[in-house]
């Protein structure tokens, strides 16, 4: 059987497994509720174990490992940051979505400041959402097509219809009662797909992790600390990121929150987001330890060659995949079940956040009683199709552009996109000011256009200093202070939680 043979039948094993997992969770569907929540029954050890591959992605298993090329362990100071912002989302954020009984987080922009404010917040979530999982899910659409159809003259964008079709397929009718489920089963094989590479690398090597380590430390690439301040991954600037990225990321976003929404309470929503932070310090020490294995494997092997673009710098994208295939046949069955599954997992969750957003935001299910349950149903599947197309057509058309590491190109996005979303929920829970509600989507765009003009400049601007994933606190600032230029006296603080009201008076 040739390779594209075996990593075709990898691929319909793995897509029949999920659609098993989805016929067992869905067969006794009730309806919306258990679409958009899950009826909220879903065990939180489940929720956490799932939520670290809806947060890996297929960019974390490809661009991280492959990120230890020029960056070596350097992403580490901003996982630590994740840890702070993930407490803030436990004792700050969850409690105010439980106490709203929210189903679309954004619902509370219109409790606080109208409905121009929840729609702005939405589609800022909308675009980001839209934007960020379709990158995941081309990466890992990329990959399969390099190895497999690209040998048949099959178009690139065949495997995309195909991809988003079946995840269509599989989440039509449970939702997020099918997604919380599947979610656990892409996080296994996400992780197996690590660690196996990393015990193959090793034998080829003839090393121990500690050997490994050790000499890849005398290398630099396990290097942490980035202790040049104008670095843009100056270590102070990684924590601090990484918690206003995990605050704005996760906690502003409807697609991760949603999964959280389902827990029994909000103790065990708490205890689950705990719980995520910490194992994610020890996924992503797996996935960097993977990079160090992978890169000196790539650098100190006889006859292999690094994957180089046409301007001669290694793709750090490409390292795994090329990696995979030239130790035989396991090691690429491995990486192709975890890039199926990290795409299936960018993918299955995002579609079904994005329909909740567009039906709870815009459509207003919660507030039209003049809709029966049947109606509802009808126009959330249309909307479930719709975001299915807009999400192909953003994949395909990303194609020509793929010239860099995409990890950076996402938080680059999610800077500019949920920059707007930190500083609507900073004025919200911090301040007792109303604002002018039709004048908040003009700040909403304002503020991302400055901090662009800034990050091109910003080495000019400020003799040297160099803007990195900041760029998202610093939007956030931005917007906070448009909102306050806007605001009004007279505020409505009914939508946040009884502890934070003592704070805003």
């Amino acid at each position: 059987m040739t390779t594209q043979n075996i990593i075709l039948l990898c691929f319909i094993l793995y897509t029949a497994l999920l659609f098993f997992v989805m016929w067992l969770t869905s067969r006794r569907s009730a309806g919306n509720d258990d679409f958009f929540r899950a009826g909220r029954k879903s065990p939180w050890p489940v929720v956490a174990y799932g939520m670290l591959g809806a947060s890996l992605s297929g960019v974390t298993f490809m661009s991280v490992p492959g990120g230890v090329y020029y960056g070596a362990f350097t992403y580490m100071p901003l996982v630590f940051g994740y840890v702070i912002g993930y407490f803030v989302i436990a004792f700050l954020l969850l409690p105010l979505y439980y106490r709203l009984n929210l189903t679309s987080i954004y619902s509370y922009l219109d409790q606080r400041f109208g409905g121009t404010s929840e729609k702005t917040g939405a589609l800022f979530f909308v675009l980001s959402r839209l934007l960020g999982s379709a990158l995941r899910m081309y990466l890992v659409v990329f990959v399969l097509y390099e190895l497999v159809f690209c040998h048949w003259g099959v178009p690139f964008w065949v495997p995309a219809v195909v991809f988003i079709a079946l995840i269509l397929l599989y989440t039509f009718r449970g939702g997020l009662k099918t997604v919380v489920w599947t979610d656990t089963l892409q996080t296994t094989f996400l992780l197996l797909a690590a660690i196996a590479t990393v015990i193959v690398v090793l034998k080829n090597l003839g090393m121990s992790i500690p050997e490994l380590l050790s000499a890849s430390s005398d290398e630099g690439y396990t290097r942490v600390w980035e202790t040049d301040v104008n670095h843009p991954k100056y270590y102070w600037k990684q924590i601090v990121s990484g918690a206003f990225i995990t605050i704005a990321m996760t906690g502003l976003d409807q697609d991760m929150m949603q999964k959280n929404l389902t827990c029994k309470s909000l103790r065990d929503a708490q205890k689950n987001v705990i719980s995520s932070s910490f194992l994610f310090i020890v996924v992503n020490l797996i996935f960097l330890t993977l990079g160090a294995a992978l890169v000196y494997y790539g650098t100190h092997t006889p006859g292999f060659e690094m994957p180089v673009g046409a301007d001669g710098r290694v793709l750090a994208d490409k390292i795994y995949p090329a990696i995979a295939q030239s130790l035989g046949g396991f090691t690429l069955v491995c990486f192709v079940l975890g890039m199926v599954a990290a795409g299936y997992s960018s993918a299955d969750g995002t579609l079904t956040a994005l329909t909740t957003t567009f039906c709870y935001d815009f459509l207003h299910f919660d507030k039209r009683q003049n809709l029966s349950e049947k109606q509802q149903v009808r126009y959330r599947k249309i909307v479930h199709v719709g975001f299915a197309i807009l999400y192909l057509l953003v994949i395909i058309a990303f194609r020509p552009f793929h010239n860099d590491s995409l990890i950076n190109i996402l938080f680059d996005v999610a800077g500019y996109t949920y920059g707007p979303l930190l500083g609507l929920y900073a004025f919200g829970l911090f301040t007792k000011r109303g604002v002018r509600d039709r004048w908040v989507p003009v700040v909403a765009v304002v503020c991302p256009v400055v901090c662009y003009l800034l990050k091109m400049y910003s080495a000019r601007l400020f003799g040297g200093y160099q803007l990195g994933f900041e760029l998202l606190l610093l939007n956030g600032l931005l917007t906070f202070a448009g909102l306050f230029a806007i605001s009004t006296k007279a505020g409505n603080n009914a939508g946040a939680p009884a502890e934070m009201r003592d704070v805003i008076k």
